[in-house]
């Protein structure tokens, strides 16, 4: 599994939450605690909203704890809204294409989780999409298809919490139909660089974790609690989608 965290509020350094945490994101590429995989070296990205209308990506294959450019760009770029991912591989290999954050357009995409039975059902999901974002897929793990399928929603004019929920149920229906009785997990954040969202849902009632904790100006949402401070950060809901703006928050129920 795979670990990731996103921020929303006043303009900080991407340091702040990514390096400096005792527990920090970087820390948890060597060491997790709350994952099945204790390590996650499988490449790393970070993405982030400044001055220009699309955002900055970095991706990277090697582990987030070995690359110096990383520590460097964190410590000099500040943001009001980020995310950043470190990977452990569950399919598609290793390669920059294949880590995150996704991007299309404004939006900014992250995920932990896993789609069973990818191989058996990722052709009939594939055939969901559009010409145009069919087009688009470089990659081949099932987190940027989920992504791509969510993003044809939206585009169409879906709400968000609409479109999570239909993307969602839909791909379980299709592994139903299949006869996979493995499960659906997603843990993921989405932007588009004013808004956060994140949701926490299983088809097993098993998610990934996922914790929320207000910051000084802002929010953070993590895989897990990035320092000696755990009690201030509250779990999220399973089958939750959390909306952050301008610094106000609110949970929709997405069963």
């Amino acid at each position: 599994m795979c670990r990731f965290l996103a921020y929303s509020g006043d303009a900080i350094f991407l340091e702040d939450l990514v390096c400096k945490p005792r527990h920090s994101l970087v820390r948890q590429s060597l060491q997790a605690s709350e994952a099945k995989t204790t390590t996650n070296g499988d490449g790393f990205g970070i993405g982030w909203y400044g001055e220009r209308d699309s955002p900055g990506v970095y991706r990277e294959v090697m582990p987030a704890w070995s690359d110096e450019n990383l520590l460097a760009l964190c410590a000099n770029v500040r943001s009001h809204l980020f995310m950043a991912h470190v990977r452990a591989a569950t399919g598609g290999g290793v390669s920059r294409l294949n880590c995150h954050p996704f991007h299309l357009g404004r939006y900014l995409f992250i995920h932990n989780g896993q789609v069973g039975g990818f191989g058996k059902v990722r052709r009939r999901l594939e055939a969901q999409l559009p010409d145009d974002l069919y087009e688009l897929r470089r990659g081949a793990t099932d987190s940027e298809l989920l992504f791509l399928l969510l993003m044809a929603r939206v585009q169409a004019g879906t709400a968000m919490a609409d479109a999570v929920r239909g993307m969602l149920h839909d791909t379980r229906d299709a592994m139903l139909a299949l006869g996979i009785d493995m499960p659906l997990r997603f843990s993921a954040a989405l932007a588009d660089g004013e808004q956060l969202w994140a949701v926490r849902w299983a088809s097993d009632g098993h998610p990934p974790t996922l914790y929320l904790k207000p910051q000084r100006g802002g929010w953070a949402i993590a895989s897990e609690p990035l320092g000696d401070d755990a009690e201030a950060w509250t779990a999220i809901a399973g089958g939750r989608l959390v909306h952050v703006r301008d610094q106000a928050i609110t949970q929709t129920a997405l069963d």
